[in-house]
């Protein structure tokens, strides 16, 4: 897409959707936003989370990085965008879930084995440590002679646990979790197949985020 193709979407977007919607969007103008979810997600362009789970403008406050990685927290004044994100979203907005969102084929945890010898791309290299952990788990559990493919998969989903852990060192993140006003999730979207998948805390393992709505349509079917 060229920059005219740009001005002509947003140009459709204008006569169709907001049209459309335009009382919602006006109340949102006049209210201020309100959302329930922080979502962090990677900046890929394959990953769009309002696509993916059909949100609507509003609901969601997205924080997307290289790899949707989260810094441990530092309680400094140097620039930090990604902690900025959490603290504005957690503190300010007060939502009540976050949701850390990983996904095949992410070329942050690739480039965990495929070194980067650019040495002018000093901010991503650093950045690239905070995937490290992830890759550590994997290669302990498969061994470094696993099928590249494999322990790409498996650090993708590692890294999405391991994200949640440096969210925890936000200590008014632990507090609201700690006051149960806030709750944090782990998905996997699957690019290939538009599957998301959580992960349970309970059984350490990924399912089918399907299988949880599912659940939870049933269990508000037995309420009724």
């Amino acid at each position: 897409m060229n920059l005219n193709d740009y001005a002509q979407g947003n140009e459709v977007f204008q006569r169709a959707y907001f049209k459309k919607h335009e009382t919602e969007l006006l109340e949102l103008a006049d209210k201020g936003q309100n959302p329930k979810a922080l979502f962090i997600g990677c900046s890929d362009s394959r990953v769009i989370p309002d696509l993916i789970v059909q949100s609507k403008p509003g609901d969601l406050f997205v924080i997307r990085n290289v790899g949707n990685f989260v810094p441990p927290y530092k309680p400094d004044e140097d620039y930090h965008s990604t902690a900025s994100g959490i603290e504005y979203a957690v503190s300010v907005l007060k939502v009540s879930e976050i949701i850390i969102c990983g996904h095949t084929h992410c070329g942050a945890c690739k480039h965990l084995y495929e070194p980067i010898d650019d040495p002018s791309l000093i901010h991503t290299k650093k950045w690239l440590d905070l995937g490290e952990k992830a890759k550590s788990m994997a290669l302990l559990s498969l061994g470094p002679k696993a099928p590249k493919e494999e322990l790409l998969r498996l650090t993708e989903k590692m890294s999405v646990i391991t994200q949640i852990e440096n969210l925890l060192t936000y200590p008014y993140i632990r507090k609201r979790l700690e006051d149960e006003t806030l709750f944090i999730h782990g998905w996997y979207y699957d690019i290939e197949t538009g599957n998301i998948d959580y992960y349970d805390p309970d059984t350490y393992q990924f399912s089918p985020l399907s299988e949880l709505a599912d659940q939870c349509s049933i269990e508000l079917h037995r309420a009724e």
